[in-house]
């Protein structure tokens, strides 16, 4: 089993008014098999700390590890997916998923061989050749999913990917999610702004607190283990169970904003 860990990172960086914190102290681990899901306000570091998981950042204190080896930068076990799609516009989808493997040299027909694999994870049989720009926005999540599986990574950092996604091709791509986690047993950390997101994907949620970012509060979830159990989404996010969860995040994320407001006060 492969673990990514994140021991009591904190960055600094510098604003124009001057030094600010981003994150303080966080620690989290990230085994395979496992979804663990960051959620906060705006600003409160989430998009650091993937940054510092992707090896895109380094820590100023604290320390990345990948297996207890230190992350000196980004790599080919750790799987990226943007909010943006990143995709190559002038590329059709076998293409934007072989990329990578383009790249690292591998022969085009083994490239295709695996890209059509992935594709085929990702529900995308039969579009290999389409366009990205002829697709909708759900498609063309489904293909940077796709890209980022090709290299068969250890683990995937999803970055907000179903943000912009209407509300049932999200629902859709969230089972997809644990679809591919259920698939292939990768270790998966993913940001995002959606309580019941949150709540639904995670086997380990973490909260964190308005910047500096700190843990908060973590706790293990069982929603994710009924979807793979073979519970309707439906069922799972109607459950007085998970409303009640939604709930107390929910008032949790309120006394963050009431907070900061009697602070400017």
């Amino acid at each position: 089993m492969s673990k990514l860990s994140a021991d009591a990172v904190s960055v600094f960086y510098e604003g124009p008014a001057g030094r600010v914190q981003a994150l303080d102290a966080v620690s989290l681990d990230i085994a395979s098999g496992e979804v663990v899901v960051a959620l906060g306000a705006s600003g409160c570091g989430k998009s650091t700390l993937l940054g510092l998981l992707a090896g895109f950042l380094a820590p100023c204190r604290g320390r990345v590890l990948k297996d207890g080896v230190p992350v000196a930068g980004p790599g080919a076990d750790r799987g990226v997916v943007f909010q943006d799609d990143a995709l190559m516009p002038w590329l059709d989808a076998i293409d934007n998923v072989a990329l990578g493997l383009r790249f690292r040299g591998v022969p085009e027909a083994e490239r295709h061989d695996r890209a059509r694999e992935v594709l085929s994870w990702v529900g995308l049989s039969g579009f290999e050749k389409h366009r990205i720009q002829a697709m909708s926005g759900g498609m063309r999540q489904r293909v940077g999913l796709a890209r980022a599986l090709a290299a068969d990574p250890a683990f995937l950092l999803l970055d907000e990917p179903l943000g912009a996604l209407d509300a049932l091709t999200r629902e859709k791509m969230q089972s997809l999610v644990l679809d591919i986690r259920q698939k292939t047993g990768k270790g998966i950390f993913l940001i995002t702004h959606s309580i019941e997101e949150a709540l639904f994907l995670a086997t380990e949620l973490i909260v964190l607190s308005p910047r500096p970012g700190r843990v908060e509060s973590r706790q293990r979830l069982p929603f994710a283990q009924r979807y793979a159990a073979g519970e309707p989404v439906r069922s799972i996010k109607a459950d007085p169970d998970f409303v009640a969860m939604r709930e107390a995040v929910l008032a949790q994320l309120f006394r963050h904003e009431e907070d900061k407001h009697a602070a400017a006060v």
